[in-house]
């Protein structure tokens, strides 16, 4: 019987979680790859062999879709970024910076699935060293138990202002602040949040030259877990992997919105 290497097997089971989780992702676009270039036998990388589907160790992801096409130079990007991932950085009141400027760099659109995304910053409201519990009001979508609301003696979250360190009290901050001229920012899905995620990355497994300050911590999703009810998705993002934790519990937050067509 043939053995299986762990890097293999922990490579294989990433993929089958990542594409579980990007297959129904909520946007009007596509859907991005996984950043994995390198096609394996059992044991090697890069190994002779396994560079077509005629070898011994055929359908590998290192040859397919964008990261692929990006690979061959047959790729076209709108903007740039590693792999087959395509960004183009946003100023603060909504309008597309050229290539290369950061001067007022704020948020961060991903050209594939058409969604536009929060930067974090190293202070104020939007801190990447902030944490909050989860929470969601409305009863029509938070699986039947909203979480736990700030307040001032919260003792495991920290974020800019006692008392709103909850997810929906900081997307309701944000969205008055009208972050890069918009105000309908929200706590992405599960599967938006792990259309980010590039698996040829680690600590944190995404593109930082256009997601900078992004701690390798867990971000809260706004999924909650369908079985338990005071259980609520986070993506990880030291590894890539995604688990449902308690709603009390601290995470970290990354506002989206829906880029218009």
């Amino acid at each position: 019987m043939r053995r299986i290497s762990p890097l293999v097997f922990v490579e294989r089971a990433l993929l089958l979680i990542l594409v579980s989780a990007l297959a129904t992702v909520a946007s009007a676009g596509g859907i991005n790859d996984t950043g994995i270039t390198s096609c394996y036998t059992d044991v090697t990388a890069g190994a002779t062999g396994v560079a077509s589907d005629s070898g011994g160790y055929p359908r590998q992801d290192c040859r397919y879709g964008r990261d692929a096409g990006q690979t061959a130079g047959k790729l076209v990007k709108v903007g740039a970024g590693g792999k087959g991932f395509d960004f183009t950085r946003i100023d603060s009141g909504g309008n597309d910076l050229a290539a290369g400027v950061t001067t007022g760099w704020t948020c961060t659109r991903d050209n594939v699935t058409r969604l536009i995304w929060e930067v974090k910053t190293t202070t104020g409201l939007r801190s990447q060293s902030h944490t909050y519990k989860w929470y969601k009001s409305d009863t029509s979508s938070n699986g039947g138990d909203a979480g736990f609301a700030s307040t001032p003696a919260d003792f495991n979250v920290a974020c800019a202002t006692a008392g709103r360190c909850d997810t929906e009290k900081f997307r309701d901050d944000v969205n008055s602040q009208g972050l890069c001229g918009a105000n309908n920012w929200r706590i992405p899905t599960r599967n938006e949040l792990g259309s980010l995620l590039d698996y040829s990355r680690t600590s944190p497994p995404i593109d930082i030259e256009y997601f900078p300050n992004t701690p390798a911590s867990v971000f809260w999703t706004d999924t909650p877990d369908s079985k338990y009810t005071g259980f609520a998705y986070q993506m990880d993002f030291s590894k890539g992997l995604t688990s449902s934790i308690d709603k009390g519990l601290a995470g970290a937050v990354r506002l989206v919105r829906s880029a218009t067509p």
